[in-house]
């Protein structure tokens, strides 16, 4: 009778594409209406993935044998359904008896360094303002604000002398780099919507919105938690995107302001320190290197989880232990020593480039 029977998923219940996690490949499953998640292995995922209530479970099991070569017996396959019934994961399952948490204060941490959660309803307010931006959300409009945007950074990447030398004069200017660095903090904010919005449009959920501090530092922040369970990569990469490509549109106008001025007039060399500081702004955010947007696009590209530590994790290894890290697979071993390798130069050239933007700037 149990080969008979036929369970079926939840609705909404959220199951990723694979995931490499050091050695190993996972998916991850995820239950909305609690938060909860686990991971599993491939077969694992096989046999969850075809429970949609048309299948019997003897189906099922014979599309698994040609697979994997085995079939399950009924000791496997009510250790399954098991887990996935006391979990609340099955249509018809009992309810999971999940304690209730004490809402998260909207506070934490301390004067330093701590969030403060500005939305009680951030998924709410992120879905009021994609209502709102739909029709800007096409390809005939969001093609040319982006190529609007890449031909106005190849405009100033040919100015680029005039504004460093612009820049250079600004940081000596208190008044209108003050005015210059509140109007890139107020981009930042739109950078974090940007990413709430773009995760709607694509099927996400936003949990949180809110300011985060580690002084003298404060950024605002917008949690998307499940980034891993969008329909597609290429859905994973706007997203991921969309801060950049909002800090770049923000710019727009103020370009356009100052390709209108004189060379010299105090405005124009005013704007030109905000678009050379924006757009530096902008275009680190999409650097491969941890927490920035261009790290989580590259995960999502490669399907990897915790790239920079399994990646460190995996190089530690190999110095301890060479038989131990040749257990990894062929693609994690490839992986994780690019990234070390990648990264470890990207710094180096980050931290020559800060040292001679600094002496250019501050030097009079």
């Amino acid at each position: 009778m149990l080969f008979t029977h036929r369970p079926r998923l939840r609705p909404g219940i959220l199951l990723s594409a694979p995931v490499l996690r050091g050695p190993a490949t996972v998916h991850l499953i995820r239950d909305p209406a609690d938060g909860s998640a686990f991971e599993v292995g491939p077969k694992e995922y096989f046999l969850i993935s075809r429970l949609d209530g048309a299948r019997s479970l003897e189906e099922i099991g014979e599309e698994y044998a040609r697979a994997f070569g085995r079939r399950l017996g009924e000791a496997n396959w009510r250790q399954l359904l098991g887990l996935l019934g006391t979990r609340g994961l099955l249509v018809g399952a009992p309810p999971r008896q999940a304690p209730a948490a004490p809402p998260a204060p909207p506070r934490t941490g301390s004067l330093y360094r701590g969030s403060w959660r500005l939305v009680a309803d951030a998924d709410a307010l992120t879905a009021r303002m994609h209502r709102a931006l739909r029709p800007l959300l096409r390809r005939r409009v969001l093609l040319p604000l982006l190529a609007a945007c890449l031909v106005m950074e190849a405009v100033l990447a040919a100015q680029l002398d005039t504004l460093v030398r612009d820049t250079g004069w600004l940081f000596h200017q208190p008044v209108a780099l003050l005015a210059v660095f509140t109007l890139l903090w107020l981009s930042t904010g739109g950078h974090e919507l940007a990413h709430g919005v773009a995760a709607r449009h694509h099927g996400g959920t936003v949990s949180e919105i809110g300011l985060r501090w580690r002084l003298p530092a404060v950024i605002m922040y917008c949690r998307v938690d499940d980034y891993r369970f969008l329909g597609s990569r290429l859905h994973q990469l706007a997203v991921g995107a969309a801060g950049a490509f909002a800090n770049l549109l923000f710019l727009l106008p103020f370009a356009l302001w100052w390709a209108a001025l004189e060379t010299g007039d105090p405005t124009r060399r005013v704007l030109s320190g905000l678009l050379l500081l924006g757009s530096v702004q902008a275009l680190v955010n999409l650097l491969p290197l941890p927490p920035l947007d261009g790290y989580t696009m590259l995960s999502h590209v490669l399907g990897v989880s915790q790239y920079a530590p399994q990646s460190g994790r995996y190089l530690r290894l190999r110095l301890r232990d060479r038989q131990a890290a040749a257990g990894y697979p062929r693609r994690a071993r490839v992986l994780y020593t690019a990234y070390g390798i990648g990264s470890s130069v990207l710094v180096l050239l980050i931290a020559a480039a800060a040292v001679t933007a600094a002496l250019v700037l501050l030097t009079p």
